[in-house]
Formats: C-alpha cells, structure tokens, sequence
C-alpha cells in the first residue's frame, strides 16, 4: 500500500443550532442544519475533511460502504475516483454525486496539506483573496427558546437585513422567497431594496411561482438594482419562455447542476447564469471546470450555498478564488448558524466577504470537542423533513406552487 493511497474513511453526523428556522418553498430548516463530516485517512496518516448536506446514519452507512471501493486508492488519482464511484452509466442505479463531492473535498485537503500549498494553489491559482458574499435572507420564525428572530413583515425583513449589514458588511442582498403569497414578497422585496439605496439584489422563489406570476413579480421589480431573477419558475423551458416576457438575467441552481444539462442550456439559452455548487456538481473541480465553459460561452457564474459548515465553505472559498469569470456575490446560509465545527469557531465576515484561507489543504480542522457537541446532539433531536413546514402539519407544496403561507400569522412551532 503506498504511501499517498487511502485507509479509512469516516463519516459524522452533526446537527448545529441556527438563530431561527428558516422557511423556504418546500417546507424548512428546523432550526438547525443536518451535515455529515468526513475523514478521509491516507495509509502514512494524513487525515482529510470533506462535508454533505444530512444523511445522518444513511449516509454513514453509505460512506462506510465505498471504502471497499477506495481502500488502497491514491488520492492523487481524482480522476479514477470519480469513474470509481461515479460511473455516469453505473450512476443511474446508485447516484453517488454528493458522497463524491465530500471525498473529493478530503482527498485535495489531503493532497494540499502533503504538498505543503492551499487547495486553491492546485485548482490554478487564486486571482482574488477574498470572496464577496450575499446576505441570504429568510423569511423565519421565531426561535422557540428566545421567542425571537421571526422575519415576516416587510419591516421586520428590513430590520434584519440592516443587523446582517452591520455586523457582517454585506452590499448584496438575497431574498429567499416562495413562501408567503407573491404579492406579500413583492412588498418585502421593494421594502428592501428601498431601505437599502444603491445597493444589489437578488430574488429566489425556489420554482414556486407560476408564468404568470413571475412574469408579474419580474416586471415590477425592474426599477430594483437586481443582480438577478433566480429559478422564479421550474424548468429550463419554462425559464426561457419567462425572457421573453421580463428583461432580467435568469439564474439558477435547479436545472442546470451537471455537464449535460449545462449544454443543454448553451444550445436553448435559457439561463443567464449559473449558480455552481461544490456539493451539487460532485466536487470543487467540476465547478471549476463548468466554470471554464460558462467563460468560453458568455454565461455568469455564481457560487450557490447548500447549507454549509466551516469546511465546505472552504471549498466554496478555494472555488471562488480560482474561478476568474465569477461576476457575483456568493450565497451562504452561514450567519445563520450559531455555532462551528472547525477550529477557531466559524470564520469571519470582513466588509461582507470572507478571506481564502493560505495554509496548506482547505485550510480548516476540526474542533474534536465540537464534532463530539454536535454529533452528541444529532443522536438526540435526530434529522428532520427538509420538504415540510412545522408551522404547517400536512402541508406540501405543488409546483408551481398555490398554497401559500398565511403572512398575518405569526408562528412559534415546536421542532421536534
């Protein structure tokens, strides 16, 4: 067995508090965020980390079951690894995009730290040594323990996007909508951008508005400095068929997360631009890569947010630093967590942007009392239903989407 090749993997489940659920088109965030943390080890004791959304015990099972795949596989040989796990033919019976990723992940730490240089030294070099990010804003209820945090007016989501603003810096600003009906959202946004003057914006219904609504929601918010309308309608036909009705950029992270599907859209030029996610691609490289084709082919680039802890915003770190065509503000869900596992505690928003970490590997380590914290309490609240709201038992949504939240009603559900 040489010395670079691997020797174990494990996988963590974690859950770490957030200040207050938040609510999206397809239920919530409970409160918390579900993650898995892996280790990757190498046979000379190298130890590196990688992170995907859930999973709890499914997912540690899976992870345990590909190192009969890996065991005794360099990670130097990324290549071999994807077709290892991810044969796209093999794919169809056993998607493995996302364990992918969070191996992907470890093995450039691994690499990265053995070589004594950051990750984004082996993706081609950073061209920028931060990363502007957008303030990602929910519509949320209270936190059942202080009974605060709740954003469901148009002047409670100005409150809180003025705190975010002046704790953290932010100049770009990210409605996470689909929630409530369009016309309440369609006040809220226009209430933001009003307290906000000059300042960048960015609309994301998750799919959930039909044509007509879209068409209605783009046109009125044409006067609003906005970056971009992200995935207000599903599917790339439908998203085309919006063009030609409202004169904004289209984005998204929906339908357009791999190869095919990014050709696709070159051909029908349905999307404007493309929000690259390191755990949707299956990796830090694919994103890279795409990127490549978004330069060559005129489409904006965009770094998404799934939902991450410290070590996966370091991928999106390392992705974005690399990426020269990258014309937006990056998406995190990250100061809305309360806490971290990596060492240091969480990193740092200066003037709205984080700094590329330059140590060797991704540049972050585990807080081992932390991950015991965390995991700790994954055992004892358990994951959740991502794809249902608390506050409505029994509620799921259609697509496009007809039974909205009750914006005159003010909820404190339990999360348990």
């Amino acid at each position: 067995m040489s010395a670079t090749t691997i020797a174990a993997i494990r996988a963590t489940p974690v859950t770490v508090p957030l200040e207050a659920p938040l609510l999206h088109s397809n239920g919530a965030h409970w409160g918390r965020f579900v993650r898995t943390i892996v280790e990757v080890e190498t046979a000379d004791g190298y130890v590196g980390l990688g992170e995907m959304g859930g999973g709890g015990e499914d997912a540690t099972r899976a992870f345990a079951n590909l190192l009969a795949y890996l065991r005794g596989h360099d990670v130097f040989s990324l290549e071999k690894m994807r077709f290892a796990i991810c044969n796209p033919t093999a794919s169809l019976y056993n998607n493995r995009t996302q364990l992918h990723a969070a191996l992907e992940f470890a093995c450039l730490d691994i690499i990265g730290q053995k070589l004594g240089v950051p990750v984004h030294a082996l993706l081609g070099g950073k061209v920028r040594d931060r990363v502007e990010f957008a303030s990602y804003l929910f519509f949320r209820y209270a936190d059942p323990a202080s009974c605060e945090g709740e954003v469901r007016t148009p002047g409670q989501l100005v409150a809180h996007a003025a705190a975010l603003k002046a704790k953290h810096g932010f100049t770009a600003h990210k409605l996470k909508g689909g929630v409530y009906p369009p016309q309440h959202e369609l006040a809220c946004y226009r209430a933001l951008a009003q307290s906000l003057p000059g300042e960048r914006f960015r609309y994301d219904p998750n799919s959930a508005l039909c044509l007509a609504d879209a068409i209605a929601f783009g046109k009125a918010i044409l006067d609003i400095r906005n970056d971009y309308f992200e995935d207000p309608v599903w599917g790339m036909s439908q998203l085309k068929r919006l063009k030609d009705f409202v004169p904004l950029p289209i984005a998204t992270n929906t339908v357009v997360v791999n190869f095919e599907q990014l050709a696709e859209n070159v051909r029908n030029g349905a999307v404007d631009v493309i929000l690259l996610d390191t755990t949707f691609w299956g990796g830090i490289r694919p994103c890279v890569k795409a990127a490549g084709v978004c330069e060559t082919m005129g489409l904006g680039v965009a770094v998404h947010s799934s939902g991450e802890l410290g070590i996966q915003l370091a991928t999106m770190l390392h992705m974005g630093s690399v990426v020269p065509n990258l014309g937006y503000a990056a998406d995190a869900h990250y100061h809305h967590l309360v806490d971290d596992v990596i060492a240091g505690g969480p990193l740092r928003y200066e003037g709205g942007a984080i700094r590329v970490p330059d140590t060797p590997g991704l540049g972050v380590a585990l807080d081992r009392d932390k991950l015991a914290r965390y995991h700790e309490l994954f055992r004892e609240v358990g994951g959740y239903p991502y794809d249902r709201d608390p506050g409505r038992p029994g509620w799921y949504p259609l697509v496009p989407n007809e039974r909205w939240a009750d914006p005159g009603a003010s909820l404190t559900p339990a999360l348990r």
